[in-house]
């Protein structure tokens, strides 16, 4: 089994990478600002760092095999996830990204569509920014793994369609995905390494 870290793991999605990751057998370093809502239990190691100190944050992703990312783009840049990553020796890095960068027709962005919401741009247009740094990447086995676009609360049906760049919608014109089905993908992919240096989307 594997020693994964995970940046972010208190919120809603890092918390569901957590628990799918421990599910599967691997441990677990939990990273966040505040780490003092998660339980003590076997498995998890709770490390309070803030994903903008370089340094330490090079320092607790030491001796892993995977690093999760599940941070706010608008806050948190691709070097400053990137750099610590490497400077801790980690070579693979999986990215919890949005889906404001997948395409809903050839040519067009869905952050890009007028009908975008205002308020979710600039941390849309962060996240796409940051996928075009990782494109530039040669050192790091990257994968970013975007939702769809309605990422919620919902079941853990373990049924789901995993695409590339395209936003995936299902039969009734709706693109979305629970919180806990993405969290399968995303561990699916990490233990597969089916899509290295790619960007794949997960929708139902």
């Amino acid at each position: 089994m594997s020693r994964i870290a995970i940046i972010g793991a208190t919120g809603n999605v890092g918390s569901r990478l957590l628990e799918e990751s421990l599910r599967r057998g691997h441990t677990v370093t939990a990273i966040a600002r505040d780490t003092s809502g998660l339980a003590a239990r076997d498995g998890v190691t709770a490390k309070n760092v803030d994903a903008l100190n370089a340094d330490a944050l090079a320092a607790a992703l030491a001796g892993h095999d995977a690093v999760f990312s599940a941070t706010r783009f608008a806050t948190v840049s691709e070097p400053a996830i990137v750099e610590p990553v490497k400077q801790a020796g980690v070579r693979r890095l999986l990215v919890v990204g949005g889906a404001g960068s997948l395409y809903a027709a050839p040519g067009q962005r869905v952050l890009d569509l007028p009908e975008f919401p205002a308020a979710y741009k600039p941390e849309a247009t962060a996240g796409a920014a940051f996928l075009d740094a990782l494109r530039r990447e040669r050192e790091v086995d990257w994968t970013f793994v975007s939702p769809s676009a309605e990422f919620v609360p919902g079941a853990r049906t373990q049924k789901f369609r995993v695409g590339v760049d395209e936003l995936l919608v299902d039969g009734a014109g709706r693109s979305w995905i629970s919180f806990d089905d993405y969290a399968i993908a995303f561990l699916d992919e990490f233990e597969r390494d089916a899509h290295i240096k790619q960007r794949i989307t997960v929708g139902y």
